[in-house]
């Protein structure tokens, strides 16, 4: 991995920010800041960073809000900071889409750690889901996936967007349907988190996706639990043209 990636870090607090700064720019890597969200937006709209350190706790929009926008357009690794140790804000920020958390007080060579871990699982991660190799739409049960908009679609009518993660993980089970995918498999591919204990994560993040799709966990109908192995996508696949 190039230690010449672009960070962009939105905190509203300057000394973090400088802090951060002077730290990763030692450390080899290209940083950008920004004290809020009008700020993170027109960064955004510049520049493509590899990773996103993004606050909580700020005027404004708060960092679940715009944790929330960047998944609409962008599956770049968010690592979220919190003020507090309480799990509550853990796990929403996970659900929003954020790979991973850090609690102050941290320590800036921890931050970097988990920085260089996300950046590596990212990168390896890419092959494993190419919206290019996937048919324009998966059909499975009453749904149908669009892999270009990350749109699902109800033989009803209605429309559900998926955040990159949760695209990620329903690709992975399209494409394999009928295999075995165990927990390490799923959060190299999707999230690359090192924060909840690993299974409490992935369960976090099945659930989620069940939630959406309407399937029941006690009785699946397209995602089953295979117990001491990981998950199973047991509906059957067609491609849709």
């Amino acid at each position: 991995m190039s230690l010449s990636k672009q960070l962009l870090i939105v905190d509203d607090d300057q000394e973090i920010r400088e802090l951060l700064n002077e730290y990763l720019t030692r450390a080899g890597f290209e940083v950008l800041t920004a004290a809020e969200g009008n700020e993170m937006r027109r960064q955004l709209a510049q520049h493509s960073p590899d990773l996103i350190i993004l606050d909580i706790m700020m005027p404004g929009d708060d960092g679940f809000t715009l944790c929330q926008q960047i998944r609409r357009d962008s599956q770049v690794p968010i690592i979220m900071l919190t003020a507090a140790s309480d799990e509550t804000d853990r796990v929403i920020g996970l659900e929003l889409g954020a790979d991973d958390y850090i609690a102050k007080p941290f320590s800036p060579r921890e931050l970097q750690a988990r920085i260089k871990a996300l950046l590596r699982r990212a990168e390896f991660r890419q092959p494993e889901v190419k919206e290019k190799e996937l048919p324009r739409r998966l059909r499975f049960a009453e749904w149908t996936l669009d892999t270009l908009s990350h749109q699902l679609t109800h033989e009803d009518g209605s429309k559900l967007d998926l955040s990159g993660s949760d695209f990620m993980l329903l690709a992975m089970f399209l494409q394999q349907p009928g295999s075995v995918l165990d927990r390490d498999t799923i959060s190299d591919a999707t999230r690359g988190r090192e924060s909840l204990p690993m299974e409490r994560g992935i369960d976090v993040q099945i659930s989620r996706l069940r939630q959406k799709l309407g399937d029941n966990g006690k009785s699946p109908r397209i995602i089953k639990t295979i117990r001491g192995s990981g998950y199973m996508l047991i509906a059957e696949v067609f491609e849709d043209a």
